[in-house]
């Protein structure tokens, strides 16, 4: 992998470890997963510290994914996010990415290893890098335990902005901010009005 910000060290959460298929078992005993492609994808550990890199926290702690997004599965592993917080989750051997702000979940039609090879032949597109492309252009960085934080969302069409501004915040705080947004719009339909609040 290219760009790498940070690893996890030692596995110090054996029982969460024990959960997990042997092939990603294999993986992090060999790094204890990774910051990657100057933050664009972060894979997580089977930590008890830093929270933010730790596979438990939303896999079955209390701001797990499943309680927040309804597509979500409890055996889901959330093993990994993008720049923006995004979610990569296994199911299975299948891989599947949520799209945090609105809660659809699509497969991604490929297993771990597959996954692996995608992100590392085609970074930009697999991981959806160019908010974080520009955000670098202009000068930030993205440090470990960081997302970006986007405004307007993504999913929201906006006048006159094309791109959204972005800044660099801690993966709890932005992946709060994820989750109250989603509970907010979840029942709203298509093309409704909402007026945003800044951040």
């Amino acid at each position: 992998m290219k760009g790498i910000l940070y690893t996890g060290g030692e596995l110090t959460d054996l029982v969460t470890f024990a959960k997990l298929p042997t092939y990603l078992q294999t993986f992090l005993r060999e790094q204890n997963g990774v910051v990657a492609y100057f933050g664009g994808l972060h894979i997580r550990g089977c930590v008890a510290a830093p929270s933010w890199h730790s596979l438990a926290s939303v896999w079955q702690g209390e701001r797990a994914l499943w309680r927040t997004y309804a597509e979500v599965q409890k055996a889901d592993i959330p093993f990994a996010q993008d720049c923006a917080g995004n979610q990569f989750l296994l199911r299975g051997d299948a891989v599947l990415w949520l799209d945090t702000e609105t809660g659809e979940l699509a497969d991604l039609e490929v297993d771990f290893k597959h996954f692996l090879f995608g992100v590392e032949k085609f970074p930009l597109d697999a991981l959806g890098m160019e908010p974080l492309r520009a955000f670098q252009q202009a000068g930030g960085i993205l440090q470990p335990g960081q997302l970006l934080s986007l405004y307007p969302p993504l999913c929201i069409a906006t006048k006159g902005q094309s791109k959204p501004s972005a800044k660099a915040v801690s993966v709890t705080e932005r992946l709060a901010w994820l989750a109250e947004f989603h509970r907010q719009i979840k029942d709203l339909p298509d093309g409704q009005q909402v007026r945003l609040q800044p951040l």
